[in-house]
């Protein structure tokens, strides 16, 4: 039986994709900040699910759950990131701007090094991480936000380029980049093309069970992240 790891399972995208995994017949370790949602996974799926109260912000308890998991499981076959934090900070607050640093960049890049590294050691694994379109550009409302994300999208590629280097090509890494799904992590007040929770995941773990290297949730997105990349600066900052 394959075991998967869901960073951020509590609510949102990491939820539904435990869900999904758990019916295809993964073992399923979960992980959040919240644990009476963990204790509702577990309490309902109590023999496929192992969860474990984390804020992944304080990295040494990360190491010390891996290194659990590690010993407790014979092998971890893919590993989701789908924890994550944004605000709109106009103001640029800097505790609300330390506190998206902590968790999109630090921590997330920590999770991507024990995910990579167990995986070269195993010679195999999927890492998926959900970064966003937000990665594309800058914005005057978001900035931690949107610069975390572009953070997280070079550092999944510079991941996918090390795969490269290791023999037998069953290392993958997919980059997940949505727009704006139906979740409490949906920024701002003017969201168009808003995808039901429900149709974005099902898109992503489509992507994930086909190990795509990026994907845009929902597919439309693809045309405006081509937008995105053309449109010169002093046209975008009217809108971004």
């Amino acid at each position: 039986m394959p075991t998967a790891i869901v960073f951020g399972a509590t609510s949102g995208i990491g939820k539904q994709l435990a869900e999904f995994l758990i019916a295809d017949g993964y073992n399923v370790i979960i992980t959040g900040r919240r644990s009476d949602n963990l204790s509702q996974l577990k309490h309902k799926y109590p023999a496929s699910v192992r969860s474990d109260k984390l804020n992944v912000q304080d990295v040494k308890r990360t190491a010390q759950l891996f290194e659990q998991w590690i010993q407790e499981f014979s092998q971890i076959d893919l590993i989701l990131h789908c924890a994550g934090i944004g605000y709109e900070n106009p103001e640029l607050d800097w505790t609300k701007e330390q506190d998206t640093i902590k968790t999109n960049v630090e921590a997330a890049a920590h999770i991507y090094d024990l995910a990579f590294n167990l995986f070269k050691a195993q010679g195999f694994g999927h890492l998926v991480s959900i970064s966003s379109i937000a990665s594309l550009r800058g914005n005057r409302h978001s900035p931690a936000y949107f610069a975390s994300k572009a953070f997280q999208v070079n550092y999944l590629e510079s991941l996918y380029f090390k795969s490269k280097e290791i023999k037998g090509g069953r290392i993958y890494i997919t980059d997940v980049r949505p727009g704006y799904v139906d979740t409490r992590m949906a920024l701002g007040n003017d969201k168009f093309w808003m995808s039901k929770l429900n149709k974005a995941s099902k898109q992503i773990y489509s992507a994930i069970k086909r190990k795509k290297r990026k994907v845009y949730i929902t597919k439309r997105w693809l045309l405006i992240a081509w937008v995105l990349k053309i449109v010169p600066s002093w046209l975008i900052k009217k809108v971004m």
